[in-house]
């Protein structure tokens, strides 16, 4: 939908997060983080003196209703840009519908790659943004025997397919494969976790998602396993599960990320405060809602040279564009519409808060369908100068 330059209406915008359910305990915080910049922009006068203007519902965890409500919001409320969607399988009921009818959907949360369509502009991590450098430091510090534990859909699935690839071409083995169901209850991570115990890898290898989280630290604390000779390593794990689990049960375990809480920066020191200010001091920032926070961002930047919401004129002028973000300097890769992002490995500490182990030198070219690797370690990651 194309505005014309002399209207003071709002500029409309979708908004898709579960406040509700299973997926709640992240989601949530990807909505804080998009009404938040919102909040800001309007508070500084809105794109071309016009404020934005949220439309929200709530999707309550469940895939399908992720696609209807998207079908709601082009259709009934005349909204053709939406920020939306944590796990893949929300995105993908979203995708056929931006599609069809022409919208843009901006996605703050890493995913398994493999993926384009000229409707989405990804702005989570990639495999080649976490997993390659997640493996190398695992397999360096830990040992080569990996368990793979995973919520049943097809993010985990397919990610753990790519870690696989990783491991065994690098001289590593997969010693156990386990998978629950979403949404499932602390007592269907027990046996799971007896499991592991038996199999003894040096790592266990975490794809689950929302409470799942907690509940697979929480069971791996009931049975004394120690982070320390064989952490829970994670690409989904970020400051919201560690303190739903608790600080005592999250420490020593690793996550990959493009951000961290502490990640050191005046931007980032700016984006706490700030949020902490409105939200209360004990509320953690995250990857996924910085990566929420700083696509809005982007996308007023975008909108205030367009002046348009026309999907075609909004995708051209986004790609390729660079942006200050919490996290560091980013970009919207021009090649794929994935956004070039930082590689960061953190150890989550007593604080609830992670300690850097590794951290790239600049952002990490985006490479959704790993052209740049064999598979293996071998490759280094292609860096923006």
């Amino acid at each position: 939908m194309t505005r014309s330059s002399n209207t003071s209406e709002p500029w409309r915008v979708g908004v898709l997060f579960s406040r509700t359910g299973f997926m709640a305990v992240i989601e949530e915080t990807q909505l804080r983080g998009t009404l938040t910049a919102i909040e800001e922009i309007n508070a500084g006068g809105g794109v071309n003196g016009r404020p934005l203007e949220p439309v929200v519902y709530d999707p309550g965890s469940e895939a399908s209703a992720f696609g209807r409500y998207a079908k709601k919001l082009m259709v009934e409320d005349g909204v053709s840009t939406i920020f939306g969607c944590y796990t893949s399988s929300s995105r993908k009921a979203v995708l056929p519908v931006v599609e069809r009818l022409n919208g843009l959907l901006w996605y703050p949360t890493l995913y398994e790659g493999f993926e384009f369509s000229p409707n989405v502009i990804y702005t989570g991590a990639t495999p080649n943004q976490n997993s390659v450098e997640l493996c190398r430091i695992l397999m360096e510090r830990y040992g080569t025997r990996f368990y793979f534990i995973g919520a049943d859909y097809i993010y985990p699935r397919e990610s753990n397919r790519i870690m696989r690839e990783l491991i065994r071409n690098s001289g590593g083995t997969v010693v156990g494969e386990s998978y629950v169901r979403m949404g499932a209850s602390r007592e269907e991570f027990l046996p799971v976790m007896r499991d592991v115990k038996r199999a003894q890898p040096d790592v266990i290898f975490s794809t689950v998602v929302g409470d799942g989280t907690v509940y697979l630290y929480q069971a791996y604390a009931d049975l004394g396993l120690d982070p320390k000779v064989m952490p829970i390593a994670s690409l989904t794990t970020t400051e919201a599960e560690i303190r739903a689990m608790g600080y005592d049960v999250g420490e020593g375990h690793i996550t990959a990320a493009p951000y961290f809480q502490g990640v050191g920066n005046e931007r980032n020191s700016s984006f706490v405060r700030d949020y902490k200010k409105r939200y209360g001091d004990d509320e953690p920032t995250n990857m996924c809602l910085e990566a929420s926070y700083f696509q809005v961002n982007a996308f007023a930047k975008t909108l205030e040279q367009t002046n348009s919401m026309d999907t075609e004129i909004l995708r051209a002028s986004v790609m390729g564009s660079e942006f200050e973000a919490p996290q560091g300097d980013v970009a919207i890769n021009p090649i794929w519409g994935h956004a070039d992002l930082w590689t960061r490995i953190g150890r989550a500490n007593r604080q609830g808060q992670f300690d850097l182990v590794y951290e790239s030198p600049s952002c990490v070219l985006s490479d959704p369908y790993l052209l740049g690797y064999g598979r293996s370690l071998g490759q280094k990651n292609l860096e923006l100068a």
